[in-house]
């Protein structure tokens, strides 16, 4: 039998329990994918504790969207893809599991010289940082303020306004500068004295800021740089973004995103799995964690311990 990851109620890391799951199917249009490396995102973490709304549970509750593997079977009217085809996994429910059937418009193929890991670590953080430098329309001209520049989403924003053009000042940890520095970006230190960081660090205005960190720090110094404040959105403050006078692209916005933006999130996958094969895109990885060992893979990204992208191996 196929194993999976579950929980049948919110809390603590502890819920979560690894047990037998009938083997998948696949139905019309998917194919069933033995999962090789799946990717924890803190949006796992917040769904598991109830930090962001969901129905009730009335069944085990599945964990993960990202993953990658192998192709193992196939389901009627699949073209495109073959069994043994190496694949990453995007916005699919249950990726912390050793099989699962996939839509194929859910899956990008993965070359020989992309890891399972690193296919792994793309569906939701670089969609959505590929999606925020789109929907801000950065590009040549620009200087662009990411929060938080070392996580997973900022470490994509800088690469991805770095290659629109734009000059990215980023903050980070005085650890993580030398990160930010080989991305592209120029780093600056949190805390007291910010915006005159900031406003040392380049000649010019900057023009577009993005939240990846949620703080009060944040927003207020982005709104104090940044004179269109529809250039200024935040991935974490969704529900009070509206009141802040700020944009929100998902992190629990009431508004959705729309069709473009959810194409655009689509599309970075395979221009990320691209830039991996040719050097040109990189991803930090971390631990690499038995599938069995997600309660310990939440534990660390909830305590921000994670320096880079955990992945469950089942």
């Amino acid at each position: 039998m196929a194993r999976a990851i579950v929980y049948t109620e919110l809390g603590t890391p502890d819920v979560l329990r690894l047990v037998d799951i009938p083997d998948p199917v696949a139905g019309a249009g998917e194919v069933v994918v033995r999962i090789e490396a799946a990717g924890v995102n803190p949006l796992d973490a917040k769904l598991r504790r109830g930090l962001r709304p969901g129905p009730p549970i009335t069944v085990p509750r599945r964990v993960g969207f990202d993953g990658a593997g192998v192709v193992e079977s196939l389901g009627a009217d699949v073209t495109g893809f073959q069994i043994g085809d190496r694949v990453a996994i995007r916005d699919t429910v249950g990726t912390y599991a050793t099989h699962l059937a996939v839509p194929v418009e859910r899956l990008d193929a993965l070359p020989d010289a992309v890891t399972a890991a690193e296919g792994a670590a793309l569906g939701i953080p670089i969609g959505t940082a590929y999606q925020c430098v789109r929907s801000l329309g950065v590009g040549s001209g620009d200087t662009l303020l990411v929060h938080a520049g070392s996580g997973a989403v900022g470490q994509a924003a800088i690469q991805f306004a770095v290659a629109a053009g734009a000059t990215v000042i980023a903050t980070a940890s005085p650890a993580r500068h030398d990160l930010v520095r080989e991305l592209g970006a120029i780093p600056v230190a949190y805390g007291d004295g910010l915006a005159d960081r900031v406003r040392a660090a380049v000649d010019g205005d900057v023009t577009v800021a993005l939240d990846c960190i949620g703080t009060d720090e944040a927003i207020e110094v982005s709104k104090l740089l940044v004179a269109d404040p529809t250039r200024i959105a935040t991935i974490v403050r969704g529900p009070d973004a509206a009141d802040l006078g700020i944009r929100a692209f998902s992190g629990g916005s009431p508004d959705p995103l729309t069709a473009e933006q959810l194409a655009w999130r689509a599309e970075a996958v395979g221009i990320a799995i691209s830039g991996l094969a040719t050097g040109d895109f990189q991803v930090e990885l971390a631990a690499e964690l038995p599938l069995a060992d997600a309660a310990e893979a939440h534990r660390t990204i909830e305590a921000h311990a994670a320096g880079g992208k955990i992945t469950l191996i089942p």
